[in-house]
């Protein structure tokens, strides 16, 4: 049975949303932002972070698959579910539950980056440095971490723990 080591409550998640979000309405008060989660593992961090926040915002989503039932990324990563919003000469701003290898981010910003949007920046809920592959930096983040398998507050592992209202490290 797998171990679940505590390594965020719901309050520090809570406080470390909000302060996220101070720095994003306020560098962010006189453009036209577009918020792009990254499914599946960052609704539950993108819903927080909208409610949070205290300018108008649109919201869309994209979908890619990297990790399978693994703990690891396949390094095939494949574009599952494309973005409807117009973000041509608006600022986007992906959100991410984890950077971890970088090689997802780096695919999603070229991506991107063929419809003209104004600025591209990154927000991760974990920035998690460990295993980064290609130089991939967020802009905005909640909590960063060195290594270990964390699930919870979307993140999972095999599709389970996302609902987990705080965030562990997943000992298998």
């Amino acid at each position: 049975m797998p171990e679940l080591i505590p390594v965020l409550t719901e309050k520090e998640i809570h406080d470390k949303v909000e302060m996220v979000a101070q720095k994003i309405s306020k560098d962010y008060e006189n453009g036209r932002l577009v918020l792009i989660g990254v499914l599946k593992g960052g609704f539950v961090f993108l819903a927080d972070l909208a409610r949070r926040l205290s300018i108008p915002v649109e919201i869309d989503f994209i979908r890619y698959a990297s990790y399978g039932d693994r703990d690891y990324s396949s390094g095939d990563i494949r574009l599952c579910s494309d973005i409807t919003t117009d973000i041509k000469g608006k600022d986007v701003l992906i959100v991410e539950d984890i950077i971890d290898s970088g090689l997802t981010m780096a695919k999603l910003i070229k991506h991107l980056e063929a419809f003209h949007p104004e600025s591209i920046r990154i927000c991760a809920f974990i920035d998690k440095y460990e295993r980064r592959k290609v130089d991939c930096q967020a802009d905005y983040f909640c909590h960063s971490v060195k290594g270990g398998f964390l699930v919870g507050y979307g993140l999972d592992y095999a599709e389970k723990y996302r609902n987990l209202p705080a965030l562990y490290h997943l000992n298998l």
